[in-house]
């Protein structure tokens, strides 16, 4: 089956000279949810406005559900829905208007139920009379995800859509998204709260500079650049590392009497038995041992200082 969503080699140069893509190439299939990572200017917003229409590319092509997003800007539009980072609403229209009007910028019939869903969802049935401009932060938020989806998108895009929302409301916001994605919605989104990224998402990419380091499926990212490391707290401080332990490149802390050991979390031998029996033989006793395996964050803290 074809991709819902294909980029082929897109680039954006300003005329200033900045490059913010760099041959960017991605397929995404019909009903994951890809989490797109990087830092602030890495070409996140970039290339999202690009699928979108609102930002020409200097070369490549993208399409969504077989549609050029130039040539055939209305078919294509018509199958995305944007979240965007940046709160834009009319002040004084009301919540339930918005969803109208935006509805009718794409051409669909009034649909009273499905706007009421909309806003169930999304908590907002009981302010669906209020002015935008009575609403708090987050709920302005809420009204920008329900209007991206009163036209029934097939692609949502959500760049950074829980930014300076508070924890319950993130929390309600992913079960939105986990219910979009029951539904059969291809949800790309950005975001610098990597845990969610963790949680929710099928597979992520890292976007740095304009290029794209990689796009993985995110329980083979963690397991094939995964880390571990067992911190052994120690009896009695060390002067030194002996040694003896050289080979195992042992991070020692004074402060608090440990030394953390890091390897390999799929590794077939993680020197772990060879490490015990040479601290024995080294005479250093052992308080206790504990071992932690790294998250996302940790493998996309690593891939971006290894490209700066």
């Amino acid at each position: 089956m074809a991709p819902i969503l294909s980029i082929s080699n897109l680039s954006k140069q300003y005329a200033s000279g900045f490059q913010a893509l760099k041959s960017v190439n991605l397929d995404i299939e019909e009903g994951e949810i890809l989490a797109l990572l990087g830092p602030n200017g890495a070409g996140k917003t970039t290339l999202i406005s690009i699928i979108c229409g609102l930002v020409k590319a200097s070369s490549g092509s993208a399409s969504v559900g077989g549609f050029d997003v130039v040539r055939d800007y209305r078919q294509a539009r018509s199958l995305i829905g944007l979240v965007p980072q940046e709160i834009s609403l009319e002040p004084f229209q009301t919540v339930m208007d918005a969803l109208r009007f935006t509805r009718g910028l794409f051409g669909k019939r009034n649909d009273p139920a499905l706007l009421r869903r909309i806003l169930e969802q999304l908590s907002l049935w009981d302010k669906r009379d209020a002015k935008t401009m009575e609403l708090s932060g987050g709920m302005k938020r809420r009204v920008l995800i329900a209007k991206a989806l009163c036209h029934e998108p097939r692609v949502l895009f959500l760049d950074e859509p829980t930014a300076g929302v508070d924890v319950e409301l993130r929390k309600e916001m992913w079960e939105v998204v986990r219910q979009l994605k029951a539904d059969g919605v291809t949800i790309i989104l950005t975001t610098h709260y990597i845990d969610e990224a963790e949680a929710i998402a099928d597979r992520v990419g890292v976007i740095r500079g304009g290029e794209l380091l990689l796009v993985e499926r995110k329980e083979t990212l963690m397991q094939r650049m995964g880390k571990r490391q067992m911190r052994v707290e120690l009896m009695q401080p060390l002067p030194a590392i002996p040694a003896s332990l050289a080979r195992y490149n042992l991070d020692y802390s004074a402060e608090d009497r440990s030394l953390v050991y890091s390897y390999e979390a799929n590794g077939e031998r993680t020197g772990i038995a060879s490490l015990f029996a040479d601290l024995s033989a080294a005479g250093i006793l052992l308080r206790d041992v504990e071992t932690k395996q790294s998250s996302l964050e940790d493998i996309f803290v690593g891939l971006v200082e290894d490209k700066s």
